[in-house]
């Protein structure tokens, strides 16, 4: 089984091309934290790996439409590994993510304070974002454990 799931944030804006045949197909890369191993020498540090992405036909028109640079989505699809032979006649070989489908990860206005000030933000780190609290629910207040049936 090949699949794919990846969440992160747009490092360019999507690039749209077209086949020959007229097929759309948008390009961009999603920067994806990966976090290492803890240990005493080590305690947790974070790094980014940088995934290729392509998206065919209306997959790709849609993110050429509405997806921008800093953005946070989420990515399903398949592992595609390709050669290709170079302008200077080498033989290439390109890892790349092809996308069936793509998802928003957070609504509009946490995407524009990426855009203001050149940051990406966390979940909880948005300019002039209350402080995160509990989930609101239908019941006017917050719910016991204890309360819950199961």
């Amino acid at each position: 089984m090949n699949r794919v799931v990846l969440m992160g944030r747009l490092t360019r804006d999507p690039e749209v091309r077209y086949t020959t045949s007229g097929k759309t197909v948008a390009s961009f890369a999603l920067a994806v934290d990966r976090r290492v191993r803890r240990d005493a020498a080590n305690p947790g540090q974070q790094t980014v790996d940088f995934i290729n992405i392509v998206a065919w036909e209306k997959t790709g028109e849609f993110c050429a439409n509405y997806f921008k640079k800093g953005q946070r989505m989420l990515v399903e699809g398949r592992l595609q590994v390709r050669s290709y032979d170079a302008k200077d006649g080498t033989k290439r070989t390109a890892v790349e993510v092809v996308a069936d489908n793509v998802e928003f990860c957070e609504s509009k206005n946490s995407s524009a304070a990426y855009q203001s000030d050149g940051s990406f933000p966390t979940d909880n780190d948005y300019p002039g974002a209350p402080p995160a609290k509990a989930p609101a629910n239908d019941f006017g207040g917050e719910i016991d454990d204890e309360e819950i049936p199961f």
